[in-house]
């Protein structure tokens, strides 16, 4: 791409001026205003995570077979990785704060619906609403923190502590989880998240103050029907084929569809007075290959964890709070990356900070090729949780070099893309690499097979990151 780079989002230089009045550190408000945010980015990690543990359980009670079981993450990430552009944008227009709050709704109606289900299409239908709703959260709950905090050393912290917290509802989701399935049954788990739901929405409209773009342009139509329509008809076909195959003509039309859509997204979006996605913004280095990056972090991670779930379950028949206990080490080590990680950026920047990142991440998740069918608890964990330290360390620093320098009325179409690739990276990973785990004759192969995927595809993104940040 022969366009110039801009400094790394964490050097002095890549920033726009502070004023000279500018607070080093957070006001109380700002305090509370975080705290609502980050408690609202905790709870959607929090549902991933606190399911994640509980599925094998979920599966038997429900009558979902173990391909099937991918359906209860993808039926969250298919809402929440479509919508997340368009009401990114409209909240943009129309308040974000007021979208957060009616999201925060959605969420909290779903995840009781998921609890109370009676059979799979009941339970699947409130996973499918609670995506919507985190299809709401996270871009506004994003954009209200991006927009709080001016650009610069508070934004960093801000961010810091964002992800570190992401990090921490993994982790206590993980352990929650277990704990839960084994005591109280895997309903609890969704019922825990309708009260995390009710209790951020008590708190949120005393702290939250509205934020809009002072503009009004309208919105553009025809570019949230294209890219919602595409990326909802590319994540059911790729989802749809990881269970049936590529065989079926639903697969086969709605991936063309998926494409088609797509392609006439760009086409649009090049020709629109008020487009959703700024081109020139996906022009950028910084844009394109931190998108990258957080595309593979987030679908590899995922689909790794997914597929140690089913191994230490199924193959080691580790109890639900034994697999959560796992998970909960993983998430401690990924909580101290997320402190250290800012430290690490400010240091050597943000662009090599992520390549760094993906590098290590495929290192250790290689590691977990030597695991055993009859032993292999300890060095799942220890891989794992390395590995995790290196995802949060990539998070940080691709949310940092995508935001860095976009404006505050563009911040929503920004942190769109941010999040839209996080649960895009989520969705297709699972079904495009944990099919190979969950349809071979032997659990435990399939895992080998996606774990040795996995790291291949790090270090070849890790690489290919580095490249394309390299300033020219």
């Amino acid at each position: 791409m022969a366009i110039d780079t801009p400094p790394s989002p964490a050097s002095p230089a890549s920033r726009t001026p502070a004023p000279a009045d500018a607070p080093e550190r957070l006001s109380g408000r700002a305090r509370l205003v975080l705290f609502v945010l980050c408690a609202a980015q905790f709870m959607v990690a929090l549902d991933f995570s606190v399911l994640n543990v509980a599925l094998p359980v979920l599966g038997e009670d429900l009558g979902l077979s173990t391909s099937g079981l991918q359906w209860a993450v993808t039926a969250f990430a298919l809402p929440s990785g479509g919508f997340l552009l368009l009401f990114g944008r409209i909240a943009d227009l129309y308040g974000r704060r007021r979208l957060f709050l009616a999201g925060l709704v959605v969420f909290g109606a779903s995840s009781l619906l998921a609890t109370l289900a009676w059979d799979p299409a009941s339970f699947l239908a409130g996973r499918a609403l609670q995506g919507l709703g985190a299809a709401v959260i996270v871009p506004t709950g994003m954009s209200l923190l991006t927009t709080t905090f001016p650009e610069g050393p508070l934004r960093d912290r801000a961010l810091g502590i964002s992800g570190t917290l992401l990090s921490l509802g993994f982790t206590v989701g993980m352990v929650a989880g277990g704990v839960l399935t084994d005591t109280l049954g895997w309903r609890s788990t969704m019922g825990l998240l309708s009260i995390a739901a009710a209790v951020v929405l008590v708190l949120a409209p005393k702290v939250l103050g509205e934020s809009r773009t002072t503009d009004r342009p309208k919105l553009d139509v025809p570019g949230a029907v294209s890219v919602t329509g595409g990326l909802l008809a590319l994540i059911y076909a790729l989802s749809t084929a990881a269970e049936r195959g590529f065989d079926g003509a639903d697969v086969l039309v709605t991936l063309v569809l998926g494409v088609a859509l797509l392609i006439a997204f760009v086409v649009v979006e090049s020709r629109s007075a008020a487009p959703l996605v700024s081109l020139p913004m996906l022009r950028r280095r910084t844009v394109a290959f931190g998108n990258l990056g957080g595309l593979i972090t987030f679908s590899m991670m995922s689909t790794v964890v997914f597929v140690l779930t089913l191994y230490l379950q199924e193959v080691l028949d580790l109890s639900a709070l034994g697999t959560g206990l796992v998970f909960g080490v993983q998430g401690v080590f990924s909580v101290l990356a997320g402190m250290y990680a800012p430290k690490l950026i400010g240091r050597i920047g943000a662009r090599r900070t992520l390549a760094l990142s993906l590098l290590g991440q495929g290192v250790f998740i290689g590691a977990l090729l030597g695991l055993g069918e009859e032993s292999g608890v300890l060095l799942a964990t220890a891989a794992v949780s390395l590995a995790s330290m290196c995802h949060l360390g990539a998070i940080i620093s691709y949310g940092l070099a995508v935001t860095s320098g976009v404006p505050d009325e563009e911040q929503g179409l920004a942190t769109g893309l941010v999040t839209t690739t996080q649960q895009v990276g989520i969705t297709v990973g699972i079904p495009l690499l944990g099919v190979l785990a969950t349809t071979q004759d032997v659990l435990f192969d399939g895992v080998r097979t996606v774990v040795a995927v996995a790291a291949a595809i790090l270090l070849v993104a890790g690489a290919a990151v580095a490249a394309g940040l390299r300033r020219g």
